[in-house]
């Protein structure tokens, strides 16, 4: 069996889906309470691959929200993370994927060094971040949606933004050893680790957001968005693809400009319906289809039986691990969602 930890976007997105799912006692509550709320399963998945075969998995709601770390409740969120793992555990889920915050807090607040909830010690290698399966999934959206809109990548500019996290230092070795992209450029705020992605990669060009935005064709944005930027949409290249990597999606409301093509980015669509409810309330456009990458990952080595952590630590992903998850999406039928054109 497989599992997904999520979270929601806010909390006034969190009380408006405790009240559809049945949670009345959740739908009327402040941040203290969701501070305190334990982790629920809330949905329980039927997926059927292509190759006819058919696995269970349970979605389990963190109960994190954003305004945690917003408002500095560091322990409630790291609390909230830990506590999702356990449960998954609890209930016999073979591997589960860490989505949206989840995995980026587990990192960052090394909650690997945290491995006792209560009377549960966690078995790490029952957790995958699906970053592995998110950065392939990014790179060949790259590679279909500039086919679609007409960018010859071997003449191309392309900026990872965010190139320095796991999913952006992915992206790079992907489109650097993988992809003919004429131009790549590196974007992020800590100058050691871009520094040593370019000695890495024996290329790419160190730019500040500003310089580099004006010159992408192609920017990949797998970044959180610093306080107080705003990305100018009259300073993009005429036609320019925009790859949204991030968690909430909201660059295809700021950037509104005939030419520029904005992407969910790390979004698939399965070949057939799945069985369940969780991806409506994410305001998935196809939501018995549609689904986070980084979730897709947790089905794969289901239908697999690959339960380990496929996808763990930070700037471990290869581009032959890509390969792999990349060759069984494929095979049990899912596809990266690209440009409604």
């Amino acid at each position: 069996m497989f599992g997904l930890i999520g979270h929601l976007t806010s909390l006034d997105h969190a009380q408006s889906v405790a009240r559809d799912l049945g949670y009345p006692e959740y739908a009327d509550q402040g941040l203290e309470f969701w501070c305190m709320a334990p982790p629920q399963i809330v949905d329980e998945i039927t997926v059927t691959s292509i190759t006819g075969k058919t696995i269970q998995g349970k979605y389990v709601e963190s109960c994190f929200l954003p305004e945690m770390l917003a408002q500095q409740r560091m322990k409630a969120a790291t609390r909230k993370i830990i506590n999702a793992m356990a449960h998954a555990q609890k209930h016999g889920i073979d591997i589960t994927a860490l989505g949206g915050f989840s995995s980026i807090i587990f990192e960052n607040f090394n909650l690997e060094k945290m491995p006792q909830v209560r009377n549960v010690e966690l078995d790490f290698s029952k957790f995958t971040t699906g970053n592995t399966h998110t950065a392939y999934v990014i790179c060949r959206q790259v590679e279909q949606a500039s086919a679609q809109l007409g960018i010859d990548l071997s003449q191309a500019t392309v900026a990872v933004c965010g190139a320095t996290g796991d999913i952006g230092s992915a992206v790079c070795r992907w489109l650097d050893s993988q992809l003919d992209v004429a131009d790549l450029l590196l974007v992020a705020r800590n100058s050691e680790r871009l520094q040593s992605l370019q000695d890495e990669l024996g290329r790419g060009k160190v730019l500040p957001l500003e310089e580099a935005l004006p010159l992408a064709d192609i920017v990949v944005w797998v970044a959180s968005m610093p306080k107080g930027v705003e990305i100018q949409a009259e300073t993009l290249k005429e036609t320019c693809l925009m790859i949204d990597g991030g968690y909430p999606k909201n660059l295809g409301t700021k950037l509104q400009r005939p030419g520029v093509y904005v992407l969910n980015g790390g979004i698939v669509e399965h070949s057939l319906d799945i069985d369940w409810r969780i991806m409506s309330i994410v305001n998935m456009d196809v939501p018995s289809r549609q689904m986070f990458a980084c979730f897709a990952e947790a089905m794969l080595l289901e239908f697999e039986g690959w339960h380990t952590n496929f996808s763990w630590g930070r700037n471990q992903i290869t581009v032959e691990a890509m390969q792999k998850i990349g060759d069984v999406s494929q095979k049990h039928g899912f596809v990266p969602l690209l440009l409604g054109i």
